[in-house]
């Protein structure tokens, strides 16, 4: 099977032939993120909502540095079924679930102590000519304030929301929040490599104000080898970095 077919970390397989969206490096340093504050003890869900699971990664990757039972939703049917399989072959399958829905449809009157998300990208930019990538990268099925009227019917009282975002979008969804009763705690901004700009952010919200604190992270050194910071975010997973 070609590599682009599947992705393997230290101890689940992400298969993602179906998907749209594949395994990316971003995507991969938020799981692993949300995992490190979870191990930290800074949070300690006990329920996790991943609104757009697409491959499962997320989950995936939570639920190895955690005992939380883990919930996803997912609009794309390829997507769902990828998830669902990766869910099922993973060492906690008995934790997770998946269900195949529009969160705006979706029938669930829970709340969690955690939501995490990896939302659609663009709004309003240029379109792909296929669908279930529109979906995945596009906010025509879900616009960042439908996400967070979703958030706030979902989110218990003294939970944590988790979302990651292009850098050019963080200001405007930090005026959207500011509608919401929601407060930044912690804002981590990703850059490429030291001589690129920002390009994406990883945001942190709780339900009572606190001091935010800020940092940024570096994915790439100027010799092309993975941080120090990333390395040690990654260990846990990724093949190529020792524990």
């Amino acid at each position: 099977m070609p590599s682009n077919h599947y992705f393997k970390f230290k101890k689940f397989r992400i298969e993602q032939e179906k998907c749209s969206m594949k395994v990316c490096t971003d995507s991969c340093l938020f799981g692993a993120w949300v995992a490190h504050k979870i191990e930290q003890k800074s949070i300690n869900p006990k329920s996790i909502l991943d609104i757009g699971a697409g491959t499962g990664l997320l989950s995936l990757m939570v639920a190895q540095n955690s005992m939380a039972s883990i919930r996803a939703v997912e609009i794309d049917d390829n997507s769902y079924q990828q998830a669902l399989q990766n869910f099922r072959e993973s060492p906690w399958a008995h934790r997770l679930g998946i269900d195949h829905e529009d969160i705006k449809k979706w029938d669930n009157e829970l709340k969690y102590d955690l939501i995490i998300s990896n939302p659609p990208f663009y709004e309003n930019d240029l379109k792909a000519n296929r669908s279930d990538k529109n979906l995945a990268k596009h906010s025509d099925g879900l616009t960042l304030t439908e996400l967070l009227q979703f958030v706030k019917m979902h989110l218990a009282d003294n939970g944590n929301f988790v979302v990651l975002l292009p850098f050019q979008r963080i200001e405007y969804f930090k005026s959207l929040v500011s509608k919401y009763p929601l407060y930044l705690k912690e804002e981590l901004l990703v850059k490429q490599t030291p001589r690129q700009d920002y390009f994406r952010g990883i945001l942190f919200f709780a339900t009572e104000a606190a001091e935010i604190i800020s940092d940024e992270i570096i994915i790439k050194n100027e010799a092309g080898n993975y941080s120090e910071k990333f390395n040690f975010l990654l260990k846990d997973y990724y093949l190529t970095i020792a524990d």
